[in-house]
Parts: structure tokens; sequence; C-alpha cells
């Protein structure tokens, strides 16, 4: 009966050190610019898009399949660039394979 104590306690335990961890990567945010400098994104480390900015230039000479490609490129490198900012900030609060390694103790 203690055992199962203790894992519904480490269980509780992981799961609020779960929600501090999405928390903080919420407050992380990674800009990233266009090659051509047109176009902004900005990504939170809970990969969700929080901006995405366009100079006024952009729509100059508009082709827009060469815009949607570089939209496309953008938030695929802030998306990139906000996974490995998170990864990091995981690894500083603990990881979470630290976090599971008392699970089964």
């Amino acid at each position: 009966m203690a055992g199962m104590i203790q894992q519904m306690k480490q269980a509780m335990d992981l799961r609020s050190k779960m929600k501090k961890m999405q928390k903080e990567l919420e407050k992380h945010v990674v800009e990233i610019k266009s090659n051509n400098g047109k176009i902004t994104v900005s990504v939170r480390g809970d990969m969700t898009v929080k901006d995405i900015i366009f100079e006024p230039s952009a729509f100059e000479d508009l082709n827009i399949e060469r815009l949607q490609k570089v939209l496309v490129t953008t938030v695929n490198s802030a998306l990139n660039a906000s996974k490995k900012a998170a990864s990091a900030e995981m690894q500083k609060m603990g990881g979470l394979a630290e976090m599971l390694g008392g699970m089964g103790a």
C-alpha cells in the first residue's frame, strides 16, 4: 500500500513539474527573419506561432507563389529554432527523462 501511495505522489509531482515546464516554454519566443528580411515569424516554446510580420516591401512586385514559399520556409525555420530552444530549456530544468527516472523506483 505504501508503494502505491508513493507512486501516486511521484505521478502528481511529475504532473506538476510538467505543467511548470509547459508554462516556462510558453514564455520563450524565438524570432526568425526570412532570408530577404521581409518576413518575421515569432514562435513560442510550445510550438505556437505568436506573430507573422510582413515588411510592406514584401508585397511590391507581388509574386504570390514566391511569397508563399518564403513564408513557409520562414515558419519552418522558426519552428525548428523553437524546438531547439525548448529542448535546451528542458535540459536546464532537469529534462523529462530525469523526471521520469523516479517513477518506477
